[in-house]
């Protein structure tokens, strides 16, 4: 099977998506500010004591909150409450040191505390992989998509080799909703029921289940919730060992981290047991 070969040009356009995403994610920022300043004030939250308790909000009163705003960015909420980095976050909610959490369908919770995991950069060597497919996928070199290179890691059998696991299948993709249940961010507890979540793939094997996140270039974190949702949700319905993933591919080299909940119930407990970086081996040379 042959790797589709990583040329300057390919290199480059990861780069300008990447430029294109921070663009969109400056002025999506900026309307985020102006957003929550409205709700802040609309709903008395300027008052509220974060170190007390979390404060709830729902969907109808974020609408009512910034109906008087020009642009969509200001008062959709999809938009308003998408903040997957610290750096995505308004500034009220750096400077009160808050992050936002989806508990129920149109319900949200403003914590005080840590939201985010910084991901380690991987400083050991890249590891030269040989696919393990012994014919080649034309497919494979159309198109520059995240869920396209992951499909291409684990049909190369990088994801079964990095799990040290060749019994794994894909079983898990798309959006579904989470049962109940509650857990803890520092010392305040949170209960959530029905949160739509959404894993790029989910592979299971006779022991256990991975689910894995595929990164966008360039992020330097990511909230919890985006590994901690889909965790508790699988675990409802198996018994075996649940993993969780992060995926990236830049240029041509392939990044796996993987993470683990010390205490299922406590939001913050992630922890990155291993990494590795890859390049698929060509080989047609």
């Amino acid at each position: 099977m042959t790797e589709p070969k990583t040329t300057k040009d390919e290199i480059l356009q990861d780069i300008a998506e990447e430029v294109v995403e921070q663009a969109v994610e400056i002025v999506e920022t900026r309307a985020r500010d102006r957003a929550w300043n409205a709700i802040f004030e609309k709903c008395n939250f300027y008052e509220h004591d974060f170190d007390a308790a979390p404060v709830s909000l729902t969907s109808t009163q974020i609408k009512a909150a910034t109906r008087h705003l020009e642009s969509t960015a200001e008062r959709e909420v999809r938009i308003i409450c998408k903040q997957d980095t610290r750096e995505s976050r308004p500034r009220v909610f750096v400077e009160k040191g808050l992050f936002i959490l989806p508990t129920k369908n149109g319900v949200y919770s403003i914590i005080k505390g840590e939201g985010y995991l910084d991901i380690p950069p991987i400083k050991e060597t890249t590891e030269v992989y040989n696919s393990q497919l012994d014919f080649q996928l034309d497919t494979a070199k159309v198109g520059n998509s995240e869920m396209q290179h992951l499909d291409f890691a684990y049909a190369s059998s990088l994801i079964r080799t990095f799990l040290d696991d060749k019994s794994l299948v894909l079983t898990i993709r798309g959006r579904k909703y989470t049962p109940e249940f509650e857990f803890s961010v520092g010392k305040h507890k949170i209960s959530t029921a029905s949160v739509q979540t959404e894993v790029d793939a989910g592979y299971e094997g006779r022991t256990q289940v991975a689910l894995i996140e595929a990164k966008s270039t360039g992020n330097k974190n990511t909230i919890i919730r985006q590994l901690y949702y889909p965790f508790r949700q699988w675990q409802t319905y198996t018994k075996k060992k649940v993993v969780t993933l992060f995926f990236e591919k830049f240029g041509n080299e392939y990044s796996l981290w993987e993470f683990q909940f010390a205490d299922v119930n406590n939001y913050n407990s992630i922890q990155v047991t291993r990494a590795q970086k890859f390049v698929i081996k060509d080989l047609s040379t």
